[in-house]
């Protein structure tokens, strides 16, 4: 195969994060499950957009953070979802363009669902609680998938989130096959502990079958995943699966084993936490682009770190900082 055109090609939900600050009353009084994820429907998505506050309305989703973060760290980047001929679809395209992300899946058309938002609401305490409405973002089908895109990206990375809907799902395996057969690597990440305790057994499969190159996984999700009550178990168990295992855990660093050594980094200093939202999509930003860039594990889990840093200094999911200019200085 030729040289890869891209870094990393993401895929996954395709949604407008719209981010505004609350405070524990308007949680409570709106029975909301503080720093948690609920789906919600049409309905419930405009009543509560309407008693929002003053918000930020950028390109989001787990799989687009990541690719916007790629993109940031100097990387070729692109991204594969789906939107809808409508305002939020317009806002996510432009959007995610701007950060330098190569976003081309066509909009949806014949069907009238409006593109898919995130309404965060961040609690003073950092927490951000996410409802949300998916919308045509699970309406990702095979033919809108360019295929010589994913055999063009040195990296396919999937998100998990968007393994519920059989549609997109279809896609999503299509697309691993068609980077199996062009040589290139896989990369999936586990996205939420609610998605593995719905999907253990279709991820566990996904896993056995050797077609995954790099499992990413957070402390909860890995426990959940291999139905372990000691971390450390845990992570031998999955480790013993993959060829490289990352996983991240908020205060306590991040670790990767890759060939059975095992590789733990610190996290990185942060002044103040703001807002936790991305913090697990930027850190995959880090880590896929020193792994594109053939550095060594220690050093792309470094970059992950430092990508986490910088999102939770501050409200959104989007780096405001020049990252590419923070890893310099901080790994050379």
């Amino acid at each position: 195969m030729p040289d890869p055109r891209l870094d990393v090609l993401c895929i996954g939900n395709a949604v407008v994060d719209v981010i505004a600050a609350a405070d524990d009353d308007f949680i409570l009084s709106e029975r909301l499950d503080k720093g948690s994820m609920r789906l919600i429907d049409e309905e419930e998505a405009t009543r509560l957009y309407a008693k929002m506050g003053p918000g930020r309305e950028i390109s989001g989703g787990s799989a687009g953070n990541t690719a916007a973060g790629v993109a940031m760290l100097g990387g070729r980047a692109g991204f594969v979802g789906q939107v809808a001929a409508d305002q939020l679809g317009e806002v996510f395209t432009h959007d995610i363009r701007s950060m330098g992300v190569e976003f081309t899946t066509p909009v949806l058309s014949g069907v009238s669902i409006p593109s898919g938002r995130v309404l965060i609401l961040v609690t003073p305490d950092a927490q951000r609680t996410m409802n949300t409405f998916l919308g045509a973002a699970q309406l990702l089908d095979i033919k809108a998938l360019d295929e010589a895109q994913v055999r063009d990206a040195a990296i396919l990375y999937l998100e998990g989130y968007l393994w519920d809907p059989e549609t997109p799902r279809a896609a999503m395996e299509r697309a691993i096959d068609i980077a199996r057969e062009a040589k290139r690597k896989v990369a999936f990440t586990l996205s939420d502990s609610f998605c593995v305790d719905r999907h253990r057994d279709g991820f566990n499969a996904l896993i056995d079958s050797g077609r995954l190159d790099i499992l990413f996984a957070n402390e909860a999700e890995l426990m959940s995943l291999t139905d372990e009550t000691d971390f450390d178990a845990a992570v031998a168990s999955a480790a013993a699966r993959v060829p490289i295992l990352v996983v991240t855990r908020s205060e306590q660093g991040a670790l990767a084993v890759e060939g059975g050594k095992r590789t733990d980094v610190p996290a990185e200093p942060v002044a103040q936490i703001v807002d936790t939202t991305g913090a697990g999509d930027l850190f995959a930003a880090g880590f896929l682009t020193g792994h594109a860039q053939g550095r060594p594990i220690a050093q792309s889990l470094r970059m992950g770190a430092i990508a986490a840093a910088e999102v939770i200094s501050h409200y959104g999911a989007r780096p405001e900082a020049d990252l590419k200019a923070l890893v310099a200085e901080r790994l050379g």
